[in-house]
């Protein structure tokens, strides 16, 4: 911080110096010598224009540091930046590798140490690998409710940090589902709707994406095979359950096989 303040300070070392100059010469004439050739008698007539002189010079000096206070901070506020920038991407790089290589519980000990960022691509990778954590036949039951609810709030966190992160919209629905599991029936049918909503956003913002096309055609199936009784629970719940049939379901799986070879041969 010292040498940056120093560098940024070489500039304006002798600022006050031509400064002074400049008010001895609009004070008294004076153009060589401690005030000019006026020598000791232009002295006496100068001593409301040296406190003025003075008074100017404190002046230059103090904004002189709190410009130089500034820029410093304006400095080091944009390396931080960048460093954090870096950072984020560095560790999505790492992130994305150990998913490819499988290494669940590796990748949610890497991200799990970002909790707190305010990215969204960290925070729904997070919310993927605390889910993926659950699924482990190691996991025990009491982990696999906790990491489900912890899965669903770093979703929830990155939608609210961006809500146009397809991805971020697609762990949560999966999430969003994970959890009704440990609440019945009842939560279950009623965050249904709202599960397809998020589906249905992340694929306009993005619709390449088959894996999502694929899950609205399993949510479309799960509705139009639901058992008769589950039916009758649904309508007495709801005023309009949530419904699909078979046609909808496949309609589906074909878009999600279209997006799936354009983007292999794309």
């Amino acid at each position: 911080m010292a040498a940056l303040v120093l560098a940024l300070a070489r500039p304006f070392r002798r600022g006050p110096a031509c400064l002074g100059r400049l008010l001895r010469r609009q004070a008294g004439g004076a153009t060589c010598g401690p005030w000019g050739r006026g020598g000791p008698g232009a002295r006496r007539g100068a001593g409301g224009s040296e406190v003025l002189r003075k008074s100017l010079q404190r002046g230059f000096a103090l904004s002189s540091g709190s410009f130089l206070a500034f820029e410093a901070h304006k400095l080091i506020s944009g390396f931080a930046e960048v460093h954090a920038s870096f950072k984020v991407e560095e560790v999505i790089e790492q992130a994305d590798y150990l998913y490819g290589s499988g290494e669940t519980e590796k990748l949610y000990w890497l991200l799990v140490q970002h909790k707190n960022s305010d990215d969204a691509e960290l925070l729904w990778r997070l919310a993927r690998a605390s889910r993926d954590l659950a699924q482990l036949s190691s996991t025990s039951a009491e982990k696999k409710r906790q990491l489900a609810y912890e899965a669903l709030e770093y979703a929830k966190k990155a939608l609210e940090k961006n809500e146009s992160n397809f991805a971020a919209h697609k762990w949560y629905a999966i999430c969003l589902s994970d959890v009704g599991d440990f609440e019945g029936i009842k939560t279950k049918i009623g965050n249904a709707v709202v599960i397809k909503e998020h589906f249905q956003r992340a694929i306009e913002l993005n619709p390449k994406d088959a894996t999502t096309i694929h899950l609205i055609g399993i949510w479309c199936y799960s509705f139009a095979e639901m058992p008769w009784y589950q039916r009758k629970i649904a309508a007495t719940l709801f005023a309009t359950p949530p419904t699909s049939t078979f046609q909808e379901a496949l309609r589906y799986f074909h878009m999600a096989e279209e997006a799936l070879l354009l983007s292999l041969y794309s």
